[in-house]
């Protein structure tokens, strides 16, 4: 079994970086994606 966990930086970003060709050369069982954004605190 094959999981790939990914922290993507905008899911936008990562499929104009190849990511379905790279899903797709892997071949999971499972496939996790995560996106972290942050915005400034201003207080």
């Amino acid at each position: 079994m094959k999981i790939i966990s990914w922290n993507v930086n905008g899911i936008r970003a990562a499929i104009s970086k190849g990511f379905f060709d790279f899903v797709n050369s892997e071949n999971p069982d499972i496939l996790c994606i995560q996106e972290t954004k942050m915005n400034e605190r201003t207080s």
